[in-house]
């Protein structure tokens, strides 16, 4: 099995965030269900438009950039894409909220 281009780049993008964020003195999943709720309302959101998107032929992937499992229309490495980024962007706010420190 070939790991596609896409699925390569999230888990590049997503590895160090993810392994940082067991840092103990972080401890970034205090509000874990704050977290869980923000990248669910971003799957939510913009999955359904991405869906309705491909559906509508707006716009489509790659099949040679993509793996051949899809959810909805929408291959695996754009829905984890919506997991991955989010999770991300969130991770690094917080670690930078840490290392300013407190006011």
């Amino acid at each position: 099995m070939n790991m596609s281009r896409y699925m390569l780049v999230l888990i590049l993008a997503g590895s160090l965030p993810f392994v940082l964020s067991f840092w103990p003195k972080l401890k970034f999943y205090r509000n874990s269900r704050a977290l869980a709720a923000s990248i669910f309302g971003i799957v939510a959101i913009f999955g359904v438009w991405d869906v309705i998107a491909v559906n509508r032929h707006h716009w489509y992937f790659d099949p040679s950039g993509v793996g051949a499992v899809t959810i909805f229309n929408l291959p695996l490495e754009e829905v984890l894409f919506f997991v991955v980024i989010p999770f991300c962007c969130i991770f690094t706010w917080e670690a930078l909220k840490y290392i300013k420190g407190p006011r």
